[in-house]
């Protein structure tokens, strides 16, 4: 996955997420829909994020210059959220 991605690793949840990838999206045109699913596997959290943008040139650039694949007609585009342990405040001991 391309650098740009790497500020969107580990946030805490969704809500959070979306905001900064409608931005970093935002730069290669006009977000048409940002839809993002929570997923988890073997004590991983994940967001799903699905999105169209306003025309098929828009969504070509945003593919070339940061390596975004498509899931029948949407870009997808697949973040690490951080785990329940690894937030602040639960105790988690990281050494």
């Amino acid at each position: 996955m391309h650098n740009e991605f790497d500020q969107l690793k580990n946030f805490p949840d969704i809500s959070t997420l979306r905001p900064a990838l409608h931005s970093l999206c935002s730069r290669y045109g006009s977000v048409a829909r940002l839809d993002i699913l929570a997923a988890s596997q073997a004590g991983k959290r994940q967001a799903l994020c699905f999105l169209r943008m306003d025309s098929p040139a828009q969504e070509q650039q945003l593919m070339h210059e940061l390596g975004v694949g498509r899931f029948g007609g949407d870009l997808v585009v697949i973040l690490d959220l951080l785990t329940p342990a690894a937030m602040p405040g639960h105790g988690a001991n990281l050494t």
